[in-house]
């Protein structure tokens, strides 16, 4: 779906939408008397890949949080499909259904690749030990590790154990997965890695929603951008308008200075 001038209701595309997969509803938190959230309201479709941007402090990690339980809201509302996340579901659930990747990698230093990977299935999902160990391996090879099951954290590179908790997440079936700065704590190259297999998911049709410094990700694989700052999103629009030609002045400074950087 491109951006174009407003239709009216008769338009066909406009009558045949389909229902957001995430649709946000005038999210609020605050922290203390600090406001991080003043009311956000956004829809993505399934397959959509949404980019959050804006300067540190503004609010996109939080939101990330927001969409998993991780951070309860103080109001409005978040919806995945007609399962309301903020409701009364159990967020153990929720998790299962909208997947993960920090940045700082969250692995057990004791557990090899393969074990950490099995965890949640074991202990979340109920599988065997022979269903998660198949599924993790499945996982695993997935993102270019086949051969890296049986390595603890301590004998991975810093891109290898992002890619070992892209597995973990995708292990458990998500609708969506979320990624906070994936590749900030890797250099250029492992960074690479890790955005390699965020692509090969973008064209497998995951639905994600990406927090990231990383602009040729955001502008080759994005189908929208947010830009945020104080807690709201200024302005959204596809990557190439995003960049080329935003419309709000505050969007306009943020490009210009990451083309100056």
């Amino acid at each position: 779906m491109t951006d174009t001038e407003p239709t009216t209701p008769a338009d066909p595309e406009t009558e045949h939408r389909t229902e957001p997969l995430l649709r946000i509803e005038h999210v609020v938190k605050s922290y203390g008397d600090e406001r991080v959230l003043e009311g956000v309201s956004l829809e993505i479709d399934r397959g959509d890949v949404e980019v959050l941007v804006g300067p540190s402090g503004s609010g996109k990690s939080t939101l990330l949080r927001c969409l998993n339980r991780l951070t309860e809201v103080d109001s409005g509302r978040i919806f995945l499909g007609d399962l309301e996340v903020t409701g009364d579901t159990d967020p153990n659930e929720i998790r299962q259904q909208i997947g993960m990747v920090f940045q700082d990698i969250n692995l057990f230093a004791h557990l090899t690749a393969r074990e950490n990977v099995t965890l949640g299935l074991k202990q979340v999902r109920g599988m065997s030990e022979a269903e998660a160990r198949e599924r993790a391996d499945a996982e695993l090879a997935r993102v270019g590790l086949a051969d890296q099951a049986d390595s603890y954290p301590a004998q991975l590179s810093g891109g290898q154990k992002q890619r070992v908790g892209i597995a973990r997440a995708l292990a458990m079936d998500p609708e969506v997965m979320l990624f906070d700065e994936p590749t900030s704590a890797l250099d250029p190259e492992l960074s690479n890695e890790v955005l390699a297999v965020m692509r090969e998911l973008v064209e497998e049709g995951m639905t994600m929603v990406v927090v990231t410094h990383e602009m040729r990700f955001a502008r080759g694989a994005a189908s929208r951008i947010s830009f945020l700052e104080d807690g709201e999103i200024v302005e959204r629009g596809p990557p190439d308008r995003m960049f080329d030609d935003p419309t709000h002045e505050r969007t306009k400074q943020f490009f210009e200075s990451i083309r100056h950087d």
